[in-house]
């Protein structure tokens, strides 16, 4: 028995086992950096690949009618009128979590399938987090510039540990529980909010489930481990900050624009939060601000108690791979299990 299926992949089967093969190419478009094994497996299953890492937007709008698959990272913005160009794309898969960027209304109606790999990176995003948690109770960036310039400051830059505080968590998916676990040996409460969990992910025992309210009471330490909607923008305000009943340190390894960073400036200059440890901003294109952003970044960045990074969290040499191979297995299950039933 055998069929034609519209993704152009031939299925047959011989005593319960079926075989596979391509009367013509499916063909997959790259548009971002990937670990060279993804493009090896797939080309292994017989697709065709064209890897652009360097590809724009607008370019990736003239050739999508060629394609079947479209592998993304973060610059391409999968909306309707991208998708109004598209012909035969049976799927997009986002390398990461956020899916901010993509039009789930767009790719319904069409029947495109939508993948990505938040499982990829939750490792190396808690512990770049765990990173600048560290860094900031210790000072240690501080110490650094000052030691290479010849100055030894022993009491000006005395930390503080983080064991015997309370760590709030708000989002407690894939990366607030990878988070959550590796701080176990620190010897801290851990307390976290999430809106919409189920049930908590193995090995989380020493997380305390709580309310909004109840966080805001208890927390030291504040990380935020959300996808960024119309729910969760500016999440992080100023009446926010300033409803916590201790000042605290606030991590955001998330998305930028949880947070409003003039009501996160407003807060860390009065205090309310003693130190900030940032991954992700809402404008992460430094040549395209304004001169009020530049303006208001200067602020945020000039604070000794601020350390930022360029949204590299989750950009780990394992983290490459595995999102990678991740993203392989999904395709994989699409077109030789899902199609082969």
């Amino acid at each position: 028995m055998s069929s034609i299926l519209p993704n152009l992949i031939l299925c047959y089967k011989v005593k319960d086992t079926f075989y596979i093969f391509t009367p013509m190419k499916v063909k997959i478009l790259i548009s971002d950096d990937v670990h060279p094994q993804l493009i090896k497996n797939l080309e292994g299953l017989g697709f065709e690949i064209d890897f652009f890492p360097n590809i724009t937007l607008e370019e990736v709008g003239k050739i999508i009618k060629s394609y079947n698959g479209l592998i993304i990272n973060s610059k391409i913005i999968v909306s309707e009128s991208l998708l109004s160009s598209t012909q035969n794309l049976e799927f997009v898969a986002r390398l990461g979590s956020g899916m901010e960027i993509i039009d789930f209304e767009a790719t319904k109606k069409r029947n495109i399938k939508v993948f990505n790999s938040p499982k990829g990176n939750c490792d190396a995003v808690a512990e770049h987090a765990i990173g600048l948690l560290l860094a900031l109770a210790n000072k240690l960036v501080i110490a650094n510039n000052e030691v290479k310039q010849f100055s030894w400051n022993r009491e000006k830059n005395r930390g503080f540990e983080i064991g015997g505080k309370t760590i709030g968590i708000i989002g407690l998916g894939h990366t607030g529980s990878s988070f959550a676990r590796k701080l176990s040996g620190f010897e801290t409460k851990i307390v976290a909010y999430d809106k919409y969990l189920v049930s908590k992910q193995d090995g989380l025992d020493h997380v305390e489930m709580v309310g909004l309210e109840e966080l805001k009471q208890k927390t030291d330490i504040l990380s935020f481990h959300l996808p960024l909607n119309l729910e969760t923008k500016f999440f992080g305000n100023n009446d926010f900050f300033q409803s916590f009943k201790k000042n605290i340190v606030v991590i955001n390894t998330s998305r930028g624009s949880i947070i409003k960073t003039e009501d996160l400036i407003k807060n860390i200059e009065n205090k309310k939060i003693i130190g900030a440890g940032l991954d992700v901003f809402e404008n992460e294109n430094p040549n395209s601000y304004t001169f009020e952003e530049r303006e208001m970044y200067k602020r945020l960045f000039n604070n000794e108690n601020v350390i930022v990074s360029p949204h590299i969290a989750g950009w780990s040499i394992e983290s490459k791979f595995k999102l990678s191979n991740i993203l392989f297995e999904q395709i994989k299950q699409l077109y030789f299990d899902e199609k082969c039933k």
